[in-house]
């Protein structure tokens, strides 16, 4: 027979109503009127879970977890009170407290949550760390290393073939992939692993320091150089230099850039003698260089010497297999540096999980999982637990459609967006989920005076958007809006590419890398 549940209350009549509601749901159950009796009873068994409330005669609920949580860490009580106010939350919280029930309560939700407190107290596997192993310091390792999506795999083939090659690498992906990563590990794992490694974005140091920044300067070059400071270059002379973001770096920086590459030599800033340095260039960037080439923002011709290499990080909307692993290693990573246990995620919500877009890819999902580890109410995580922007993407998705049949929809792991006609079943483009609510109800919205329909769909899209807290809600439309134009040109032009990206007033490799970039296939 399985351990029964504790409820502790003073009132006759809370204690009723869960027992006999926690009968019908099979759960069997001891009461208590007081704390004292609790603690005695603790000397020769333990319950699966303890229901108290705060305020009772003869002791404090907030006293009685204090001394549970000293004797049975791991036993999960929930704490009940009619004063729901925030310092006996917070002091519930601080206190171990599983979960905490403001009276009165409904005992439907009531049971809900003790059931999960029940599960909480089930023996569970231990994930067994290796003897002075620290996951965190591990970190980078793991992520580089792990992964069952065939797009990484090709990644990690590449690293191999380029470890031992001097060879200039440019990474390319959206921002939150991992480009710095790759990096690490393309230095890690080659002959200059034993040399320095050194990182500097490009979009991070104002134009004005970011020459001294690269290239240093000598003493007395400008107000305030006092002595002489060693640039990035030679730091990583005999390592790796990573140069992140380099889509961002001023136009008269690539032109001094270029010379370093082409030369192996540069000047510091304000100084008569050149400086040569063995340093292996990996550049990265989430910015179309290609179109910034185009529009005169970036040199062609450092363009072509950095893009030796080209190795395309895929966003983790295109790698949903690997985000369980992902998330379970991130839950695992945050509870110990936090010295916490570690939450577990249901099917449930990894379905959730694996449906949702994620803008921000690898690091947003990261960044989830921490929030999930001090937020989440138990060891185990629903999908109710999941974030505000997970869930409301959930919402709109399950919900009903009102009047004619809904419009063709664009999946992109797991945003949807109205899909033009006649292009349905192209190009990554599945139509068995439901379209967003906002995709059946637009005809029906009151339009916006002046501006196209389209454009007035768009507008109130992007407003229900902001307004549920969504982050990166240009690029996740962004990304929407290319694909419908390019998977309807190519329809257009019956897959001919040359065709399509004339029609588009776009370039034929502009055309080719959105394609790859997207997933698209014609």
């Amino acid at each position: 027979m399985s351990k029964p549940v504790w409820i502790v209350d003073d009132d006759q009549a809370i204690r009723w109503v869960l027992e006999k509601a926690l009968a019908r749901a099979d759960v069997p159950t001891r009461s208590f009127s007081q704390a004292a009796d609790v603690l005695d009873a603790l000397e020769s068994e333990t319950p699966s879970a303890l229901v108290s409330d705060i305020r009772m005669p003869g002791g404090s609920g907030l006293d009685l977890l204090r001394q549970i949580k000293e004797r049975h860490p791991r036993l999960p009580v929930i704490v009940m009170t009619a004063f729901a106010d925030l310092d006996s939350t917070v002091s519930a919280f601080q206190g171990g407290a599983f979960d905490y029930l403001a009276k009165p309560f409904d005992v439907n939700e009531a049971v809900a949550l003790i059931e999960r407190a029940v599960l909480e107290s089930a023996p569970e596997e231990k994930t067994v760390v290796g003897e002075g192993a620290d996951p965190l310091q591990n970190n980078e390792r793991w992520m580089m290393t792990q992964s069952a999506s065939s797009a990484m795999q090709e990644v990690f083939r590449a690293i191999g073939r380029l470890s031992q090659s001097k060879v200039t690498v440019l990474i390319t992906g959206e921002s939150g992939t991992g480009k710095e990563l790759v990096a690490r590990a393309l230095h890690g794992h080659g002959a200059r692993a034993g040399g320095p490694f050194v990182a500097l974005n490009a979009a991070a140091i104002p134009r004005d320091l970011l020459e001294a920044e690269l290239f240093g300067h000598e003493r007395g070059a400008f107000t305030g150089a006092n002595t002489l400071r060693r640039g990035r270059f030679e730091e990583a002379n005999g390592g790796t230099l990573f140069l992140d973001e380099i889509g961002d770096m001023p136009i008269e920086l690539q032109t001094r850039l270029l010379r370093v590459l082409a030369e192996g030599s540069f000047y510091r800033v304000g100084g008569a003698q050149p400086v040569r340095v063995d340093v292996r260039i990996v550049a990265a960037t989430h910015q179309p260089l290609e179109q910034r080439v185009e529009q005169g923002q970036f040199r062609e011709d450092l363009f072509h010497r950095l893009n030796v290499i080209r190795l395309r990080l895929p966003p983790l909307r295109e790698r949903v297999e690997d985000i369980p692993a992902l998330a379970n290693h991130f839950l695992a990573a945050s509870a110990r540096s936090l010295g916490v246990p570690v939450k577990r995620l249901t099917p449930d919500a990894i379905a959730v999980l694996t449906r949702f877009d994620f803008p921000g890819n690898v690091r947003q999902l990261e960044n989830f999982c921490h929030w999930l580890t001090v937020m989440a109410p138990g060891q185990i995580i629903e999908r109710t637990d999941l974030p505000p922007e997970i869930r409301a993407i959930e919402l709109e998705h399950q919900a009903p459609h009102h009047g004619g049949a809904a419009a063709p929809t664009v999946i992109n792991g797991g945003a949807a967006a109205p899909m033009a006609a006649g292009v349905a079943g192209r190009g990554g483009f599945p139509t068995t989920a439901p379209a967003p609510a906002y995709a059946a109800s637009a005809p029906v919205m009151p339009a916006v005076p002046g501006v196209p329909d389209w454009q007035g769909a768009l507008l109130r899209e992007t407003q229900q958007r902001l307004e549920r807290g969504e982050p990166a809600v240009m690029a996740t439309l962004t990304r929407q809006f290319e694909r419908i134009l390019l998977q309807t040109a190519l329809d257009a032009s019956r897959g001919r590419r040359v065709e399509a990206a004339s029609r588009l007033g776009i370039g034929r490799n502009t055309i080719t890398r959105k394609l790859r970039e997207l997933g698209i296939e014609d």
